[in-house]
């Protein structure tokens, strides 16, 4: 399952091909920062921005990876909605990667030391396969 986040429908799920079942990756687009994402969501939407259930016949939800391939900047906004998902994700016994850091993205997660407690990957193929 595929979503988009950014200027697309945050909800917009695909199969995405080579995708493994029960896994859900998010799509980020542009700048993962408050401006932008006050900006583009409501308050309510921004709450549930990455609320994951499988629909109705999908398998249970184990992986979900944040493609960041396309998140040109991130704040510490952005940076505590990944995190409060992350502390989300571990009750559910789901895993949660980060996979397409830019550089600049990837020293938001260091300073933060985030680096040591979700997982990065280069690509989302390379965090499928954690």
């Amino acid at each position: 399952m595929v979503g988009r986040l950014g200027t697309a429908d945050p909800s917009a799920r695909n199969g995405g091909a080579g995708t493994a079942p029960g896994t859900v990756v998010v799509r980020f687009c542009g700048p993962f920062t408050e401006r932008d994402i006050y900006t583009h969501l409501q308050p309510l939407e921004l709450n549930n921005i990455l609320e994951i259930a499988p629909r109705p016949g999908e398998p249970s939800i184990s992986k979900n990876i944040l493609d960041m391939t396309a998140c040109t900047s991130m704040d510490s906004r952005g940076l505590g909605l990944i995190a409060t998902h992350f502390a989300r994700c571990q009750k559910r016994g789901v895993k949660l990667v980060v996979a397409g850091a830019s550089p600049r993205v990837r020293e938001v997660f260091h300073i933060t030391k985030m680096d040591s407690v979700i997982p990065l990957a280069s690509t989302v193929a390379e965090a499928e396969a954690l």
